[in-house]
């Protein structure tokens, strides 16, 4: 469907999606998690797969399948969870909050399905926490955003971070 579309309407896709992608990063480098919480979909799937070091004959062993293992795979109700635990200052983890940077790069339209658009991103996410704690997490991820009027609701991120090893003392940022 994406080859359907002519050039000024690819133009105006691709930057209301850039659009909501930077608008997001903003929400969640703001703490704005209530706010960043509308902007999903009810069935979202949120879903880091942990990466190995494998040699090349063994490549697609590489990331964890669904259902593995995972960092992360969430529904709705588990990020509404985490979400709730940020604002009660229940997340030990969190207390005193992260400061944190997202930046997202490289944004690839790589499909478009009835109201579904495929998007191929690279993203580095910084976080500062207490006085030495410093973290960089770097990766790319598939979003599938889903048309909700003028604008979109995130239905699934599928994070891949480049690193094999976390050496961060915790993952309770919202990438």
């Amino acid at each position: 469907m994406l080859a359907r579309l002519d050039v000024a309407e690819r133009v105006q896709l691709q930057f209301d999606v850039e659009q909501f992608l930077y608008e997001e990063a903003a929400l969640l480098d703001a703490r704005r998690y209530r706010d960043w919480l509308g902007l999903l979909a009810d069935d979202i799937h949120y879903w880091m797969p942990i990466r190995r070091t494998v040699t090349l004959a063994d490549i697609e062993r590489e990331f964890t399948k669904q259902g593995d293992m995972a960092f992360f795979d969430d529904d709705r109700e588990m990020l509404e969870m985490r979400v709730r635990k940020l604002e009660a200052g229940s997340a030990w983890s969190e207390d005193p909050p992260s400061r944190s940077r997202h930046f997202v790069t490289n944004v690839r339209i790589t499909g478009v399905e009835g109201d579904e658009i495929t998007v191929d991103v690279c993203f580095h996410l910084y976080r500062t926490r207490l006085e030495t704690e410093v973290d960089s997490w770097i990766g790319r991820r598939t979003d599938v955003l889903r048309r909700h009027g003028a604008s979109f609701r995130l239905a699934r991120r599928h994070l891949f971070l480049d690193q094999t090893l976390i050496r961060s003392t915790n993952m309770s940022t919202i990438f």
